[in-house]
């Protein structure tokens, strides 16, 4: 593309390991120009290679976990140290359900469990974007991008709960986007993308059926996440300054077919 994030900067939630959608964008925003702040939970860090990435991206890691009110301050307080002033995009890309990993049947869930599948999946983007709102942490103009999925909209039976943390986490963008955009010009948009083959899609169940379901059905295939990663630099550019409030479908027309004759076949 050519240098279109020159100039910003950016902070990154969520890269796990080298299949991560987050990881993609990190690598994506700096060949474009930007510098980021690398950030996970504690354990998705022992769990991880973060710091594979922050070598390769020539970026600070700050451990943070999103549902933490005073992570999120000490993160954009350290951000914004590092930076020498604010930040001009965020990636949330944070989602977990401890229902989906123990298995539990939809119609057996434990509700403990599903607070904290709504904390840690979609309730993080909200206290993500209040701390900002309350530090003064974005530029004006700057964009705010949370990566969700069609079971928000769709059934999807072996998805759980966590079909009900991406409803709130695209009603939060649009919410939170009037707000943004109204007081500082900043938009707040939601990336709904294809089944990936990512570290935590292929924890649910059912996943490479639904996976090679959504491929087929799909006139372009699959969007591999490298292309959600170009996604979310262009709505991290000025290219994108009047796009906002949105839930963008990046899933080669899934989201607007009604049958596939190759599903037939």
């Amino acid at each position: 593309m050519g240098n279109i994030l020159a100039g910003k900067k950016g902070i990154i939630f969520g890269a796990l390991d080298s299949q991560s959608i987050a990881w993609k964008v990190a690598e994506r925003c700096v060949e474009e120009g930007a510098q980021i702040v690398l950030t996970n939970a504690p354990v998705a860090m022992r769990m991880g290679e973060i710091n594979v990435l922050a070598e390769k991206c020539n970026a600070p890691v700050i451990g943070a976990d999103a549902t933490s009110l005073e992570d999120m301050q000490n993160l954009f307080q350290k951000s914004m140290e590092h930076f020498g002033g604010k930040v001009d995009f965020v990636l949330h890309s944070i989602g977990m359900s401890v229902n989906v990993r123990k298995g539990k049947a939809y119609t057996d869930l434990n509700y403990d469990w599903m607070q904290k599948t709504f904390d840690v999946s979609a309730i993080s983007f909200h206290k993500m974007m209040q701390t900002m709102w309350k530090m003064d942490a974005i530029s004006d103009w700057g964009s705010i991008v949370g990566l969700t999925y069609i079971a928000a909209q769709r059934v999807f039976p072996d998805y759980s709960e966590m079909a009900e943390s991406k409803s709130l986490l695209e009603s939060f963008a649009r919410s939170f986007g009037y707000h943004y955009g109204d007081a500082k010009k900043v938009r707040v948009n939601t990336i709904s993308q294809s089944p990936t083959m990512t570290t935590a899609g292929k924890g649910v169940k059912g996943f490479l059926d639904f996976f090679d379901y959504a491929d087929k059905m799909s006139p372009l295939g699959n969007a591999p996440a490298e292309d959600c990663a170009n996604y979310c630099v262009a709505l991290f550019s000025d290219l994108t300054r009047f796009v906002t409030m949105q839930n963008l479908y990046h899933d080669g027309g899934f989201s607007n077919m009604g049958m596939n004759p190759k599903l037939i076949k």
